[in-house]
């Protein structure tokens, strides 16, 4: 349908669907716009190539990557669709060739002109009714011309009860339907070759939407190599940068960059993972074995994964349960010692996919060891002093930020743990987390520290 305008032609008009996914076309378009604009404020100064390649990261990681990473999604989902009616409609006419192959069975038996319709309700009575209305039912039964004839005669019937009239007719009625053998075959034969037109439709459907996904997959893969060669060039060039603002704008761009990266890899291996068998020790769950994960950023990377970087200011969000697999108890206090200790390191003892096994994770990737048995992530501050760590409230890069439970959107119960990336002029500071909305899955948001922290270094 379409309204007429003044010029006399017809303007369709926009389903809801349709106008809401333009609505929100427009505001990403928006969001996308104002992100670039505030990061060109602050890199104000640099080198035009240098900022461009700044702002086209930038714009990979947060933009490019995630609409296509929604486009795979729903691309899958539509495949899976198609393959199920497919799947379906394949089921449904394999019955109907069954329905064919067994009635001419029974025509080569007993001919097309058996009235199965009259011998079954015969059968029926013959079974069900019983006393003196017997030999009354039989007679309408083998009196009848047909078996519409037949529940009329048997619903007048006063000898039968109205449960036995009934139980007659519904099945009376059913079996007319079929029709004598000769029109149900036919009509088998016809619902056959309709449903082999539409089976083969369906088969097409679910290649043309598996063949969708596959290229939206190929596509968002090397949207991500071209990320990875994106963030080791950018990362080459920032002894560039002069501008303490224009390095703090590059840092959070290249953790943003990163964090998807391994976002992808996360999500990577635990789809591989659950695809291998789970029994006796290979297939353990418990919470204290920690897999071998490595977390350096991928190359490459493979496609189906979630991306969920992000930069927020003074943003808590809620994470999920942030507990480690066990923790000793110490009283809070600080410590002078420097930063990180081989003391009580023993490996990562931490529930894989959870904030504080990531921590652990992080903090040796730069070089920082971790006690093994810190605790929830609301615990590292006051458990750290006791293995010699130094517990303070000025951040530190490689310092964990022990958020109490509750603290800016932390889990009420575990609190949650935090590695932070950069510190900045202005008070600032970058941190990288797990378990953000849930397991395995990382963020970055930037803080201010006016003091209310605890960072275990």
């Amino acid at each position: 349908m379409g309204i007429a305008a003044l010029s006399g032609s017809v303007v369709p008009i926009a389903s809801a669907d349709t106008y809401s996914d333009l609505l929100d076309a427009q505001a990403e378009q928006q969001a996308s716009a104002d992100r670039e604009a505030e990061l060109r404020s602050r890199l104000a100064g640099v080198n035009s190539e240098l900022a461009d390649k700044i702002v086209e990261l930038d714009k990979l990681t947060n933009t490019t990557i995630p609409a296509a990473q929604d486009a795979v999604t729903k691309a899958n989902d539509a495949a899976a669709q198609a393959q199920q009616e497919a799947d379906a409609l394949a089921a449904r006419l394999a019955a109907a060739q069954k329905d064919k192959q067994t009635l001419e069975a029974e025509i080569a038996k007993t001919g097309e002109d058996y009235d199965d319709a009259h011998a079954a309700v015969a059968q029926m009575a013959r079974d069900s009714m019983h006393g003196s209305n017997a030999s009354d039912v039989m007679s309408v039964v083998t009196g009848s011309t047909s078996t519409k004839e037949f529940v009329n005669s048997m619903q007048t019937r006063d000898a039968l009860s109205r449960t036995e009239s009934n139980a007659a007719s519904d099945a009376a009625v059913t079996l007319n339907t079929s029709m004598n053998r000769s029109e149900r075959l036919a009509a088998i034969e016809t619902t056959i070759a309709q449903l082999k037109v539409k089976a083969d439709d369906a088969v097409a459907t679910a290649q043309a939407a598996a063949a969708d996904a596959k290229a939206k997959r190929d596509s968002l893969e090397a949207l991500r190599v071209s990320g990875e060669a994106k963030r080791s060039e950018l990362e080459s060039l920032q002894d560039q940068l002069e501008d303490s603002a224009a390095k703090e704008a590059a840092s959070q761009v290249l953790t943003q960059s990163r964090i998807d990266a391994l976002n992808e890899q996360y999500a990577a291996e635990q789809a591989a993972a659950a695809q291998q068998p789970s029994s006796g020790e290979q297939g353990t769950t418990d919470p204290n074995v920690t897999p071998s994960v490595d977390v350096t950023p991928s190359t490459g990377g493979s496609t189906g994964g979630t991306t969920n970087a992000g930069t927020s200011t003074n943003t808590g969000g809620t994470t999920n349960n942030s507990s480690s697999s066990s923790g000793s108890s110490s009283s809070a206090g600080t410590s002078s010692s420097g930063q990180g200790t081989s003391n009580g390191d023993s490996g990562n003892a931490y529930a894989a996919g959870q904030c504080t096994w990531y921590a652990y994770n992080r903090r040796k990737e730069m070089g920082i060891g971790t006690p093994s048995y810190l605790g929830n992530g609301g615990e590292w501050w006051a458990t750290a002093p006791s293995y010699g760590l130094r517990v303070d409230r000025t951040p530190q890069v490689g310092a964990a930020l022990s958020f109490l439970p509750g603290q800016d959107g932390s889990d009420g119960t575990y609190g949650h743990v935090a590695v932070v990336e950069a510190v900045y002029s202005d008070g600032t500071f970058l941190i990288s987390e797990m378990n953000w909305g849930g397991l395995y899955m990382m963020h970055s948001r930037v803080l201010t520290n006016s003091g209310q922290y605890w960072f275990v270094h």
